[in-house]
């Protein structure tokens, strides 16, 4: 087994989720879930079939999001993982409905953050092992910064009070 880093290209500020599922019907699911949730969203979506013709399957309402998903799903080229692109939406707009969907097996991240996909390759094929999400972190936050995080939650309108 080979072991291979696969970095995520995708301009700073913009989010995706990486994740697996068990079935080729996961790319229509996940494209009628997401306009059913956002209403006017932008995405691209690529799906690595792991069986028959395997191929990577895609969708999406953006073509630039479909072209970097395409992209950056030919370069992990692991079976039945999917990476979903997200333009002026974020992942928790969006996680809940993905993760109910029948064929989701697992979400490896939902993030912005530069991200590096653990790759495993054998005689099989290629796997996802985990992911490394961002940086390490520098310490332990101390009570201004319990305040600024709140005050953050708050400006952004994901906290009321």
């Amino acid at each position: 087994m080979d072991i291979e880093i696969v970095a995520i290209e995708k301009p700073d500020d913009l989010n995706f989720i990486l994740g697996q599922s068990h079935f080729v019907k996961t790319v229509e699911d996940i494209h009628e879930a997401l306009v059913a949730t956002v209403p006017g969203i932008q995405f691209g979506f690529a799906f690595c079939e792991a069986s028959g013709p395997c191929l990577v399957r895609l969708t999406g309402t953006d073509g630039d999001m479909i072209a970097l998903a395409e992209k950056n799903a030919l370069h992990i080229g692991a079976g039945h993982s999917f990476i979903l692109f997200l333009k002026n939406c974020f992942p928790i707009n969006v996680l809940p409905t993905i993760k109910n969907l029948n064929e989701v097996c697992r979400i490896f991240c939902a993030t912005a953050n530069p991200t590096q996909v653990l790759v495993a390759k054998t005689d099989l094929g290629r796997g996802i092992l985990g992911v490394v999400d961002g940086q390490s972190p520098l310490g332990v936050e101390g009570e201004e910064d319990v305040k600024k995080r709140k005050s953050f939650l708050r400006n952004i309108g994901y906290k009321i009070v």
